[in-house]
């Protein structure tokens, strides 16, 4: 399934895969938000609740959607953040990842703290 991320200054579409927390995600769609940045992430906070996947990492590739459960936000690193070593993309704790951003994943630098951010899914999946 696509979804399409979009706040005033851009959009970004994105491929989850098939995992429960996304299906959990995809559920609460349409989701409007106020968006958050740390470092080379922007997240925000969602409605939908979860519980860690055994897969959950804390370093992810740039352009990664993940959920932080402890948060329950949706998280979309796309380069360093305070807690990463060297260019790698590490979250504050361990998040499920259900997907990855489509194309550049530095489009969302152009994100601002405070930002409505909206998620939905994207047109040719409605």
């Amino acid at each position: 399934m696509r979804i399409r991320i979009s706040w005033p200054s851009g959009e970004a579409f994105a491929t989850l895969q098939d995992t429960d927390t996304a299906r959990r995600l995809l559920a609460a769609l349409p989701i409007s938000s106020r968006a958050s940045t740390w470092g080379e992430e922007v997240y925000f906070e969602t409605e939908v609740e979860a519980v860690l996947d055994a897969e959950a990492r804390q370093v992810v590739d740039p352009g990664a959607v993940c959920f932080w459960v402890e948060g329950r936000s949706l998280a979309l690193p796309f380069g360093p953040t305070p807690v990463s070593q060297g260019d790698e993309c590490r979250l504050v704790t361990e998040v499920n990842v259900l997907g990855a951003l489509e194309g550049d994943a530095r489009v969302l630098a152009t994100v601002q703290g405070g930002d409505a951010i909206e998620v939905e899914l994207a047109p040719d999946e409605e």
